[in-house]
């Protein structure tokens, strides 16, 4: 099926159902493929050509639709969906794998002393700074000063409950201690996306109906969709942060560790990019990209006004953002 020629295919639109589970987390699979980092320049840019070319002429002479798909994937992979300049290569999605296993894996081993914890909750919320700037919407509003309190405060956020938990937990059992850099994560997630997305939170965000025409703003709809982002993200955190730590509390009280202390980095690293691999793409799933509320959750003023339409519908829909 996949060597047939492409025929009237939407390049706009993911390949696969949106509408079901499996086929969001097929979506995201492509999306955040590791491999793509590896693609060479001249690999993008001929991936951009094809994708470009067919926009514009439906051409996809010599090419198979998996062929299509492909460059697509790859285009997608390292270019700006809304202005199709090329991105930093470590805030691109195909560099979340790679990155943040090396970044959580050395968090996870480096959490005991006040230097270890200072750095590598800084050095991580550094990269989410650059990831969030890379990202940023094309046409969005959002200025250096607000993307710096966001760095700002979700780095405090994070070394304020980092350090302030390694202290609680100094007569606790190894394996309390050992879960604290996911606390301080899932925070900074709480202060981070909230205030990268505040604009929204204050002005809402655009309901359409199933059509894609726009019924006005809605601030619960931007609410709704900024908590299952957060949602999503400390779910992606989840299993490589607490999954470890099992296994090093086991290794530790074998003696294992204390045998082979040079294992214990290198080990976490590893077992991260396992889980990230699998749990990044999953987790970004768990809701639609285009989710749906019901008009009777919305605002009373924006409920009034879509009443007076000729048709009114009972839901509404919009973007939840990544």
């Amino acid at each position: 099926m996949g060597d047939e020629q492409p025929n009237n295919v939407n390049l706009d639109a993911p390949r696969w159902d949106q509408s079901t589970y499996w086929g969001r987390a097929k979506h995201f699979f492509t999306t955040t493929n590791p491999l793509n980092v590896l693609c060479s320049d001249s690999e993008l840019d001929r991936a951009k050509e094809i994708v470009n070319k067919y926009r514009r002429t439906g051409d996809a002479s010599g090419l198979t639709l998996n062929q299509l798909w492909d460059a697509k994937s790859i285009y997608d992979s390292a270019f700006h969906p809304d202005t199709g300049e090329k991105m930093w290569l470590i805030g691109r999605m195909s560099a979340q794998v790679p990155m943040n296993m090396v970044i959580t894996g050395c968090m996870l081993t480096f959490y005991k002393t006040t230097k270890e914890v200072v750095f590598w909750q800084w050095f991580n919320q550094s990269f989410n700074a650059i990831v969030n700037y890379t990202n940023r919407s094309g046409g969005s509003d959002i200025s250096n000063k607000q993307l710096l309190t966001s760095y700002a405060l979700a780095t405090g956020g994070a070394l304020g409950t980092a350090l302030g938990l390694n202290r609680l937990t100094k007569a606790m059992p190894p394996l309390i201690g050992r879960c604290v850099p996911f606390v301080a994560v899932a925070a900074a997630n709480c202060v981070n996306i909230p205030m990268m997305r505040r604009q929204e939170i204050q002005n809402g965000v655009p309901v359409t109906d199933e059509n894609g025409n726009k019924l006005g703003e809605s601030k619960i709809a931007a609410k709704r969709g900024i908590t299952q982002v957060v949602l999503s993200r400390i779910g992606m955190a989840s299993p490589g942060m607490l999954l470890p730590p099992l296994l090093m509390n086991y290794l530790e009280q074998k003696g294992t560790l204390a045998r082979f202390p040079f294992i214990a980095a290198p080990l976490q690293v590893g077992l991260c990019g396992l889980f990230l691999t699998f749990a990044t793409p999953m987790c970004c799933a768990l809701f639609p990209q285009r989710s749906s509320i019901a008009v009777s959750s919305l605002e009373p003023e924006l409920q009034e006004r879509i009443s007076k339409l000729p048709s009114p519908p009972s839901v509404v829909y919009y973007n939840k953002g990544l």
